[in-house]
């Protein structure tokens, strides 16, 4: 599929312009961060004590992969949110710079249709994040693996739920920008598009504080169809924990964020083939 091409093309232009340096040298930071900060005794398998960048945050033993449970539930909702406001503010200026004047004329004389144009750039986006969001994940699990001898693939599944979440905010991204070529844009549509995921992921606890009418009906009515973001950062934390999983309700969370993502691409395909360039 030509999609492809587009979005090897977009990681070619992420290398050029050193975006995917930036990005794994702020990664790599983060890293040295925790891996000089955090300090974990561990003794025969028990937690003796742990201190981050020098203050004490545990003193009672106990076995490490309990104790380690916090932290890595932590982990996951930071590395799950981070990702989602740091996709946002670092991915706003792919779109309108592929809509240009004189860059889209030029792509549109090459053997690509729009719609590829498009899908290719909203999975370049995706596969770069995820790139960056696997090296943090799997590099802070490496970490703990070295201090306590416990390795938990907790911070890579964050990753991997953050990407699949940022999906639905990057085609919202994607739409405002072939609607409006602005980067500004671009990036306030993703700002809005994560507070009303935010807002639906809790819509059952927001709607009774609403008064009973067409206020109540018009939120519910809105919020329905937007994916619950919420839900996948709670699946990540749960395997952080050990929780038991739940298949049936992720598979929903999963499915809903991805009818979304492609409900909001087709909408700016078809957008995008109303414009004459």
């Amino acid at each position: 599929m030509r999609a492809f091409a587009v979005a090897l093309d977009l990681l070619r232009e992420a290398r050029s312009r050193r975006w995917t340096l930036a990005l794994f040298l702020g990664t790599s930071l983060l890293l040295l961060l925790v891996a000089f900060g955090l300090e974990l005794e561990v003794v025969d398998g028990a937690l003796a004590a742990s201190r981050f960048l020098g203050g004490r945050t545990s003193s009672s033993i106990r076995p490490a992969d309990v104790a380690l449970r916090p932290l890595f539930e932590g982990v996951a909702w930071v590395v799950f949110a981070g990702g989602l406001v740091t996709g946002v503010l670092a991915s706003a200026d792919f779109a309108p710079a592929l809509l240009a004047p004189g860059r889209i004329e030029q792509l549109l004389a090459l053997p690509y249709r729009r719609w590829e144009l498009l899908v290719g750039t909203w999975l370049g986006v995706l596969a770069l994040l995820g790139a960056g969001g696997l090296y943090g994940g799997v590099g802070l699990s490496l970490i703990v693996l070295a201090k306590t001898g416990l390795f938990g693939w907790a911070p890579a599944a964050a990753a991997l739920l953050g990407v699949t979440a940022f999906a639905a905010v990057y085609a919202v991204m994607l739409l405002a920008a072939v609607a409006v070529r602005s980067a500004a844009l671009s990036g306030a549509a993703g700002g809005g598009a994560l507070l009303a995921f935010l807002v639906a992921g809790h819509r059952a606890e927001l709607a009774p504080l609403l008064s009973a009418g067409p206020g109540r009906g018009l939120f519910l009515a809105l919020t329905a169809p937007l994916p619950r973001l919420n839900g996948l950062g709670e699946h990540a934390a749960r395997l952080a924990t050990g929780a038991p999983a739940e298949p049936s309700l992720l598979a929903v969370h999963l499915l809903g964020t991805l009818l979304f993502s492609a409900a909001a691409l087709l909408l700016a395909v078809a957008i995008f083939d109303r414009k004459d360039y």
